[in-house]
């Protein structure tokens, strides 16, 4: 059985857990949140994103989500400028063309404002004379701030985005800036499938800040670090 770890990341949290020197104590890194030895982010999630973040200690598990050949499905909830209409959901279906490329058809639903999401700090700025909706949005690729650039392309820009699952894994009801540890099986399972049972007592509320080593995976250092056992 290998760990994974569930986190709900806050807005404007740096997805690794030291920063640059010249940013000392000025931003927030996963570090003020966890406190688990050896976990590194599988996949990543940008500053001004919120929700749904996988960490593990396992190797082979963070290449089995992060790997783009595996594919695994991301949903989101997205806050876009103006009332996103039909046409504009049929476009990030198809596929919308980017710099970098045509992205894969997608799934795209207009949703409403969930009862349930916590306030953002800071506030979204809205102008009073432009309303917005909100949509539901499933990727299975990961281009660089790929749904930003998507739902600009179609005229709707980004106001807030939240992640809300991957793979089978959904954020649930697991609050802001909290975590949730799990054991998954790797063992004759294909790539995008991969049980998961919660480990009890796992659930971690802004455990004490840690000095960690650096953020790449795997760890490289003067010192000979011993690798996760295969599986």
């Amino acid at each position: 059985m290998s760990n994974l770890l569930l986190f709900n990341k806050p807005f404007n949290v740096l997805c690794q857990f030291t920063d640059d020197p010249e940013f000392k104590d000025q931003r927030q890194t996963l570090a003020d949140f966890i406190d688990l030895p050896e976990f590194y982010a599988a996949g990543r999630l940008d500053r001004d994103s919120e929700g749904l973040l996988l960490l593990t200690n396992d190797g082979k598990l963070q290449q089995k989500i992060s790997d783009p050949n595996f594919k695994l499905p991301k949903t989101y909830l997205v806050q876009v400028e103006g009332e996103i209409d039909s046409k504009a959901l049929q476009k990030l279906t198809q596929g919308v063309q980017l710099k970098d490329g045509l992205t894969r058809p997608a799934k795209a639903k207009t949703v409403n404002e969930p009862k349930w999401l916590w306030p953002r700090n800071p506030p979204v700025r809205e102008r009073k004379n432009i309303p917005t909706s909100w949509l539901e949005l499933t990727i299975s690729e990961g281009k660089n701030r790929q749904v930003r650039r998507m739902t600009a392309a179609v005229g709707f820009p980004t106001l807030r985005l939240i992640r809300i699952q991957i793979g089978d894994w959904k954020l649930g009801k697991l609050p802001q800036g909290e975590s949730l540890l799990l054991e998954v099986n790797l063992e004759n399972l294909p790539a995008g499938q991969i049980s998961k049972t919660p480990k009890k007592g796992a659930k971690t509320r802004n455990p004490p800040t840690k000095k960690r080593p650096k953020n790449n995976w795997p760890v490289k250092s003067g010192k000979s670090r011993q690798m996760p056992k295969k599986q």
